[in-house]
C-alpha cells in the first residue's frame, strides 16, 4: 500500500461513524503485547472525535449551557460529521456552525440557537483580528478645524455588528456569570450588539437604537461627520453637533474606529 493509500485509509477510519476498520487496512498494521489493531484504531476514532467536540464546547460554551451536555454532545458530533475539519488549524472548526443549527434543527428551535452561535463566534473571530489602526482621543485632539466636517471613518478589523432579534445577549451573559437560564425570547425591534477587540480584550456592548442609525449611518452609508450632524437635527435639533461628538467620543474611547480615506 503506497503511503498516500495508507493515510487516506487512516483518515477515512477517524472520520467514519463507527469504529470498525476496513480490514484491507488493519492487515497493514501490527499490534503490541497489550493492544491489539482494533482497540488501537478504535482508540484512536474515539479520542479524534472526543478532541473536536472538545473545541466546539471551548467556543460554543452559550449553546451547551442552553442544550446541557447530551444534547450538545449531539449536535456537535453531527456536526462534525456534516463538516469535518478542513482547516490544519482546529481555530477555523465552528466556522459553520450557526448555518449548520439552522440545516439541522427546526425553525423554532433553530433561528435563537443559531443566533448565539453567530455571538459566540464573533467573539472569536474578534480575538485574532487583525488590529487595524484605531483612533484615539489624541489623534481627535490633533484634527485640525477644517478637516472635521469632511472627517469619515470605518469599523477596526475585529468589529462584528449583530442585529438580535432574541435576547441573545442575555442568554449569554447568563452562561458567563453562571445564573439561571432565562429563556429565549423574540425582541421587537432587533437589538443592535457589538463584538470587538481593544487593547487585547475582547468587549461586547449592545446599542440603543437612536446610537446603532448613526453608527450604521457612518459605516455603512459613508456619512461624514457633518452629514452625521444635519441627520441628527431631525431629532436633536441644535443639540445634534454635541450628540455626535458625544458618540463619536465613546466610539473611538471604545477602540471601535480607524479613519477612513476621503
Amino acid at each position: 500500500m503506497r503511503l498516500i493509500d495508507w493515510q487516506l485509509a487512516f483518515e477515512a477510519q477517524l472520520l467514519s461513524e463507527n469504529c470498525a476498520a476496513n480490514r484491507g487496512f488493519t492487515d497493514t498494521l501490527l499490534g503490541g503485547p497489550t493492544l491489539n489493531v482494533d482497540t488501537g484504531l478504535a482508540i484512536y476514532h474515539n479520542a479524534y472525535l472526543s478532541r473536536l467536540q472538545e473545541v466546539l464546547r471551548h467556543d460554543f460554551g452559550a449553546i451547551r449551557y442552553w442544550l446541557g451536555d447530551e444534547e450538545f454532545a449531539a449536535l456537535s458530533q453531527a456536526y462534525i460529521r456534516r463538516y469535518p475539519s478542513q482547516h490544519y488549524s482546529l481555530r477555523w472548526l465552528g466556522e459553520r456552525f450557526a448555518a449548520f443549527i439552522l440545516e439541522y434543527l427546526v425553525a423554532d428551535q433553530s433561528a435563537p440557537l443559531a443566533e448565539l452561535a453567530q455571538l459566540e463566534w464573533a467573539f472569536t473571530l474578534a480575538f485574532d483580528a487583525p488590529a487595524g489602526e484605531p483612533l484615539s482621543l489624541d489623534h481627535m485632539a490633533q484634527l485640525a478645524p477644517e478637516d472635521w466636517p469632511g472627517l469619515r471613518v470605518s469599523l477596526v478589523p475585529s468589529v462584528h455588528y449583530l442585529a438580535c432579534r432574541f435576547n441573545t445577549v442575555n442568554i449569554w451573559r447568563a452562561h458567563k456569570d453562571e445564573s439561571d437560564f432565562p429563556g429565549s425570547q423574540a425582541l421587537d425591534p432587533a437589538q443592535v450588539c457589538l463584538v470587538w477587540r481593544h487593547q487585547n480584550l475582547c468587549h461586547y456592548r449592545s446599542l440603543e437604537p437612536a446610537e446603532a442609525h448613526a453608527l450604521t449611518g457612518m459605516i455603512t452609508t459613508g456619512w461624514n461627520f457633518s452629514e452625521l450632524c444635519i441627520e441628527l437635527a431631525v431629532t436633536y435639533g441644535e443639540g445634534a453637533p454635541l450628540q455626535a461628538a458625544t458618540w463619536l467620543k465613546q466610539w473611538i474611547q471604545d477602540g471601535l474606529l480607524e479613519r477612513r480615506a476621503s
